[in-house]
């Protein structure tokens, strides 16, 4: 009977250390295998969706640097508040240069313009077609961003003076405070 009693404990530690080891050793590592296999499918998850960021940034870096360099060419057509009296007397110089009386000219107050400044001067140019055609040539070979508007041309029955055009030309520039502030406002 001893030996029954000690063949029975014997088969239950046989088969018993089995069982226990499953449910205390083998079933908590799987538990814990799967949670690492699934953080590490996470994380190579991240890293594709970071590789397609970075990728993308260097493209968006490219696209940013084109984009400074097209504003950088853009604000250097765009003269300061004290180079608007030197552009102002050019444009007074190309009418003449193009056989107009000296054009009489009345500045408007500065006003606001998206990011810049936008001066609006008044102007009287008499003259011949010609001369006034070559005057708008010349303004439109400027360096600097104008625009011409309100155009009003009348005929006139002078024997030296054919027309009399009246027109407002705004200069944009860039405010002396915008450029103490790097350039934007």
């Amino acid at each position: 009977m001893n030996l029954g009693l000690r063949g029975a404990m014997v088969m239950g530690i046989v088969v018993g250390m089995p069982v226990a080891s499953y449910f205390l050793v083998f079933k908590p590592q799987n538990k814990a295998i799967e949670a690492a296999r699934k953080e590490v499918e996470h994380k190579a998850g991240l890293l594709a969706k970071l590789r397609e960021e970075t990728a993308r940034n260097d493209d968006l870096v490219k696209a940013n640097e084109d984009i400074q360099r097209s504003v950088k060419t853009i604000e250097a057509r765009l003269p300061s508040g004290k180079e608007l009296d030197a552009l102002v007397r050019q444009v007074s110089d190309l009418a003449v240069s193009s056989g107009l009386q000296p054009p009489a000219m009345k500045s408007a107050k500065p006003v606001p313009a998206a990011l810049y400044m936008e001066q609006p001067i008044e102007m009287e140019v008499l003259g011949n077609f010609v001369g006034f055609f070559t005057f708008l040539a010349q303004i439109e070979k400027l360096p600097r961003i104008t625009r011409i508007h309100d155009i009003k041309i009348t005929g006139m029955a002078r024997e030296d003076v054919e027309l009399k055009a009246e027109f407002t030309l705004s200069i944009y520039f860039q405010d002396d405070r915008q450029l103490a502030h790097g350039g934007t406002p």
